[in-house]
């Protein structure tokens, strides 16, 4: 799994107007997938209720990829309610499992 630069990801995604923050999910949603967290394609992010379920799916990934340090409601109500801070305090925990090498793969 990459690491990312948050702080680069925040910058971008301010300057495009939130268009970064959706590409941050993507690039996420791939390399979670690779761990074998099995979130959709990310097109359902533009359908507006289908939307908040793939949000949740992300969420699942998200749980999956931290070996469990961070739980899908958590990382989906900071990805929901809190946009760039959320982002900022999931891609830190994404790192940190990153560097710990604890990514297991999914059954």
């Amino acid at each position: 799994m990459r690491k990312h630069n948050i702080v680069l990801w925040i910058i971008i995604s301010i300057i495009t107007f939130g268009i970064g923050a959706i590409v941050w999910m993507v690039r996420t949603k791939n390399d979670m997938n690779t761990r074998g967290a099995g979130i959709p394609t990310a097109w359902l992010m533009i359908v507006p209720i289908i939307s908040i379920w793939w949000m949740w799916k992300w969420a699942v990934g998200v749980e999956i990829a931290t070996g469990k340090k961070m739980s899908s409601p958590v990382a989906f109500l900071l990805v929901f309610l809190l946009s760039l801070i959320g982002m900022a305090i999931i891609q830190v925990q994404l790192n940190a499992a990153s560097d710990a090498d604890q990514l297991p793969s999914a059954a």
